[in-house]
């Protein structure tokens, strides 16, 4: 079945102001949206360069935000150009921010403020304490174990806490999506006095959890090799502990399990606490917060399973997962497995044709929809997992869509050499599916808001590579638009690309640690009018 035809952008604004739609909840934004999406992709929307700027520090993007030197300075995109929202104080190197992350407030928790502000009931829990709650705030993380809450709008530090003094925390990431966070810390190496006295670090790492807004402690993991053996790495996902071994085995366990059994001690942020013969307060320098979740027995094990370089995915309806077999000449193979009983999908070898300098690679969409992203050089396959008919306990991988890279159907070339005594022999070779001088596919992204999906694909001309960024219908692969990028593109050098609504920014990271960075901005070209304007006067 084919696409359907939707209405037009003056239709929809018709409907909207005559209020032609149901009452149900986020109708009006869906329906603001849909209005978006069709000016995104209309023929004579352009985007165009509006804003190009260079740094000696990385640059990051997030929500409409864009950071300068490690997250002190803001500046917005969302105006028709890029506008600076506040720069914080100098500071010394010891208090840089090392990672951070943008969080919102759920819109549970605004819309639980209407009905207490009416009554005059404000039960703890139920809505957050502070007005400033409940706009956004960057949560990062400095150099020297502080987390700090910062007003995304205007760079005050609205709450701080003071992590430990026993180890060097490092990332920062999201357990659960807008409600807990994860702080890791650096990997425990030791001192080379310890090293070469051959004293063994035991404690590999460090996994704080904080539920965020208000902060609230969860507690301090400590990941010890006496216990879990000789791991290489560790992190927390959605509630699991995954451990990752240098074998290629992967284990996971319940976060929860773990917290309720090995907790030594429930601690609160900004409580007087007593711990190991010292008191202080929790969060609060120096004492900071002790680790109170120290794994003493093996837990109990949910699901383990071995795959090249630890790669693994888990998603899909209904769950599976992804690996590569772990032995190095399988790279670029793709196993899709039922995580209930670890049974092969039927088809669910995906091992893509191609010969390439760079791997191909492999993802459950992030749209939900349960499907897989397979994305090679030349070639962008989308994947469905279905039930196979008359056997509902088995499901199989067949392709919903494929889009295929603009380039020529010429694997081989013909060379021609003239040897000393002139006779002519023609050599043949073979054209790697990567080849700077055809079309190949760097980045695959998906707009949640719009429903599409953005596809760089870059091309070498002559001495310069030149890119366009492509929007593919989510539903059916179908181009919809293409957006050539002004700016020359280096294979070489590290490139993001994010689509978000009517803006387009690419950062760039050059030799020498020089970062650039590219704003695009939708806009409706006019030139036709303008035209037809100046000639009727």
């Amino acid at each position: 079945m084919g696409p359907t035809r939707k209405p037009n952008v003056c239709s929809r604004l018709s409907r909207r102001a005559l209020g032609c739609f149901s009452r149900d909840a986020g109708v009006v934004q869906r329906t603001n949206l849909g209005i978006l999406r069709a000016l995104v992709c209309q023929e004579s929307t352009k985007f165009k360069n509006v804003w190009t700027t260079h740094s000696r520090s990385p640059i990051a993007y997030e929500r409409g935000r864009i950071y300068f030197d490690n997250y002190r300075r803001c500046v917005s995109s969302v105006a028709s150009e890029p506008r600076k929202l506040y720069e914080m104080p100098k500071c010394s190197k010891s208090e840089k921010i090392e990672d951070a992350l943008l969080w919102e407030c759920p819109v549970k928790q605004s819309l639980a403020v209407l009905p207490r502000l009416i009554s005059n009931s404000w039960a703890q829990g139920d809505i957050l304490p502070n007005s400033s709650d409940y706009k956004s705030s960057l949560i990062a993380l400095t150099a020297h174990n502080w987390l700090l809450r910062i007003s995304a709008t205007t760079g005050k530090i609205l709450e701080k806490i003071y992590l430990a003094p026993y180890c060097k925390f490092r990332y920062l990431s999201w357990d659960t999506p807008q409600e807990v966070i994860a702080v890791k810390s650096a990997q425990n190496r030791g001192s080379a006095v310890a090293r070469q006295a051959g004293i063994q670090q035991h404690v590999l790492l460090y996994l704080a959890v904080f539920r965020v807004l208000p902060f609230s402690l969860v507690g301090i993991l400590e990941i010890n090799k006496k216990i879990f053996g000789n791991v290489t790495d560790a992190t927390l996902s959605h509630g699991i502990l995954i451990v990752m071994y240098s074998s290629g085995l992967v284990r996971l366990y319940s976060f929860q399990t773990i917290a309720e059994q090995f907790m030594q001690q429930k601690l609160d942020l900004g409580c007087a606490c007593r711990w190991g013969g010292t008191t202080g307060t929790v969060g609060e320098a120096p004492f900071g917060i002790p680790c109170n979740i120290k794994i003493t027995d093996m837990p109990p094990l949910l699901f383990e399973v071995s795959s090249l370089e630890n790669a693994f995915q888990i998603g899909g309806h209904p769950w599976h997962y992804i690996v590569t077999p772990n032995k190095k000449k399988q790279k670029g193979v793709f196993h899709i497995c039922a995580l209930k009983d670890n049974s092969l999908a039927k088809n669910g070898i995906q091992e893509m044709d191609c010969c390439s300098l760079e791997s191909d690679w492999i993802y459950f969409h992030p749209d939900a929809s349960g499907r897989i992203i397979h994305v090679g050089p030349n070639q962008v396959k989308v994947l469905k997992l279905t039930e196979i008919e008359n056997n509902s306990s088995q499901h199989q991988i067949s392709e919903d869509f494929v889009i295929l890279a603009n380039r020529e159907n010429h694997k081989n070339e013909n060379v021609l050499t003239v040897t000393a005594s002139g006779r002519v022999v023609k050599k043949s070779f073979n054209l790697l599916d990567d080849d700077p001088e055809q079309e190949t596919f760097k980045i695959v992204d998906y707009e949640d808001e719009l429903d599409l999906l953005s596809v760089v694909a870059v091309t070498q001309i002559d001495a310069e590579g030149k890119a366009h960024l492509d929007f593919h219908c989510n539903e059916y692969g179908t181009l919809l638009k293409s957006i050539p990028l002004v700016e020359s593109w280096d294979v070489t050098y590290s490139h993001e690309v994010y689509f978000d609504r009517d803006l387009v920014l690419h950062i760039e990271q050059k030799p020498n640690r020089v970062f650039s960075c590219y704003v695009y901005q939708m806009i409706c070209d006019t030139g036709e009018e303008e035209e037809t304007i100046n000639r009727s006067c």
